[in-house]
């Protein structure tokens, strides 16, 4: 990682963490680290990556971060919680972002609305660019 001096000799990453308030990207770092954690132990600490995601949202509140904290917190505490995440987020914001349209339609799906999880899947798979990531969301809708 290279970080950027701040003028005094230091770094403003080394500030960063001297006085404990982490940014952007040490935040983003922490949540990829929690996740690769998953390979050493075989399980996600969701509840740190929602806290991380919170963290990230006051510093950063775009529409990723926003449906990342949403996918985080349902796996932490539950879909029903996820979908109000999503739900306050702005619709115009987020008609054509896919990522929202494949997480939505993930919680519909546990939260058992079948018919209304294969339309929203359908709406992600439309706007799904990747092939391989409209064939895994095609697998995810059945």
């Amino acid at each position: 990682m290279v970080a950027s001096t701040d003028g005094r000799g230091g770094t403003s990453s080394g500030r960063s963490f001297q006085a404990r308030t982490p940014g952007r990207f040490q935040l983003e770092a922490a949540i990829q680290s929690v996740h690769a954690e998953r390979a050493r132990t075989g399980r996600s600490d969701w509840a740190a990556i929602a806290l991380f995601y919170e963290k990230l949202i006051r510093i950063s509140p775009a529409l990723g971060t926003r449906v990342g904290y949403a996918a985080a917190v349902a796996e932490a505490s539950g879909p029903e919680t996820g979908i109000s995440v999503l739900d306050a987020i702005e619709p115009e914001g987020v008609s054509n972002y896919q990522p929202y349209w494949a997480v939505r339609a993930h919680l519909l799906q546990r939260l058992g609305k079948t018919r209304e999880a294969s339309d929203v899947y359908d709406r992600a798979i439309g706007l799904a660019e990747d092939p391989a990531v409209r064939e895994f969301l095609i697998q995810k809708r059945g």
